[in-house]
């Protein structure tokens, strides 16, 4: 609300165009005396009385406390729709270019819930291109615009921040500002269904990738019990697609599919492309885990077409190590590492545990291919990569390879090191480096 000099101003040039005397304005809720008061500045008045006004003077509350016309607030609302149905359909191009000017827009009407919508938008855009610097940066200032706001209303920006984190290879660090969010959320008693669905889901990958089994899976547990309380159908999609991910690590590859097939089905109806993009890419991992190496080939093809359509080179990337992998088990082998080879060049944009990935497959290529030293080269790259990220489970499986592969060149010794050093990277299932894992919502 502006200050009640402006107010007053305000007030006195409506009712100056309506021709009305200060008695016609005041009656019969107020006096010609506190109308006067008013418009002299004198006074600040309450929002009853500037809603009684409001209709008197025929305008809105909105424009008679702030001198913005709601219909510019309503418009770009509308426009921040769009924007995120834009991205949600695959044009984040086009959806980017929507939030930025939507953003200079809410910054000149100082509209704060507006102005973080659309640095939310932006965030999203750019981590669909995989520009994680700047998804960080703008996840970073929308969580600074709602400093003042309850957790959930912060929640999609600290995911985001970690989504962008966990991208760039910084498993630790993701894990660090989801379990963060979560403890207070659940310690402060702001235990927002949506909110914990949100967090919980995006700390499954995490977890897995670092080894730690058992959290991915009781974190799994409680996503799937919040779900009947969420009222938007994609994050239950999103919570299903994460949740695969643990069935997939206890072997249970039937309820993965099963949890990849409900999200499927909630993408096609709600036409977000680039979700049901990633569903076809677990759904190749998922048939690449049962040994159906053509099918998986297909789901694989089917994701790196619509991903790469929307010029999403992280996700891109990423899809393309895994059909590198199936292509090898084929007996592909120069089709995989040409595809991989490319991969190389992006290790400072793509993340360290994906580069790392295309190393570690370069280097099982070149074994098969009777090339030890150049597959040595490459798994020692891939360790290198992995060290900086906590990707325990990865380092560990690295390091059984090129122990395997010292052992075989006659090099016990050294062998010997690197099992000692692949087992001192071994999580114990359910435990990281973090401390205490996090608390679940309290019951109701």
């Amino acid at each position: 609300m502006d200050e009640p000099a402006e107010i007053g101003r305000r007030v006195q040039t409506l009712r100056g165009r309506l021709g009305l005397t200060q008695r016609q304005l005041a009656e019969p809720a107020y006096t010609p005396a506190y109308i006067s008061t008013l418009e002299s500045g004198r006074v600040r008045p309450s929002e009853t009385a500037l809603r009684f006004l409001a209709q008197r003077l025929g305008t809105t509350f909105e424009e008679l406390a702030t001198g913005r016309p709601a219909r510019l607030a309503t418009e770009l609302r509308l426009g921040l729709t769009d924007a995120q149905r834009q991205l949600a359909t695959g044009a984040a191009d086009e959806a980017a270019v929507g939030y930025r000017r939507l953003l200079t827009d809410a910054e000149h009407l100082e509209l704060v819930p507006e102005q973080a919508e659309a640095l939310l938008g932006l965030g999203d855009c750019a981590l669909e291109a995989g520009e994680l610097d700047d998804a960080r940066r703008h996840f970073e200032a929308a969580e600074q615009l709602l400093a003042g706001e309850p957790l959930p209303r912060r929640a999609r920006a600290v995911r985001g921040r970690a989504v962008a984190h966990l991208l760039a290879g910084e498993l630790r660090y993701a894990c660090y500002l989801l379990e963060a969010a979560i403890d207070e959320l659940t310690a402060g008693g702001l235990a927002d269904p949506e909110a914990l669905l949100l967090l919980y889901a995006a700390i499954i990958g995490p977890y897995i990738d670092m080894g730690a089994h058992a959290r991915a899976a009781h974190a799994a547990e409680l996503a799937l019990s919040l779900a009947p309380q969420a009222a938007d159908p994609a994050l239950v999609a999103g919570m299903h697609r994460q949740v695969a991910r643990t069935f997939l690590a206890e072997g249970r590859t039937a309820d993965a599919d099963a949890s990849l097939a409900k999200a499927q089905s909630i993408y096609r109806q709600l036409q977000l492309h680039t979700d049901l993009a990633h569903c076809h890419w677990m759904r190749g991992y998922v048939l690449a885990q049962k040994g159906e190496l053509l099918g998986a080939e297909k789901e694989l093809r089917t994701a790196h077409t619509m991903l790469a359509a929307k010029r999403a080179a992280l996700y891109t990337a990423q899809v393309e190590v895994e059909l590198a992998d199936v292509l090898r088990r084929l007996g592909r082998r120069d089709e995989a590492a040409v595809l991989l080879s490319a991969l190389l060049e992006l290790d400072d944009r793509h993340g360290a545990v994906h580069a790392a990935g295309a190393h570690r497959l370069l280097g099982l290529i070149a074994e098969e291919d009777g090339a030890a030293e150049q597959a040595e080269e490459h798994y020692v790259r891939a360790l290198a990569l992995l060290e900086r990220s906590g990707a325990s489970g990865d380092l560990a499986d690295l390091c059984r390879l090129l122990g395997d592969l010292l052992r075989r060149t006659g090099r016990t010794e050294a062998a010997l090191d690197v099992y000692r050093t692949g087992l001192g990277h071994r999580a114990t299932p359910g435990t990281t480096t973090l401390g205490p894992a996090p608390a679940g919502p309290q019951p109701a």
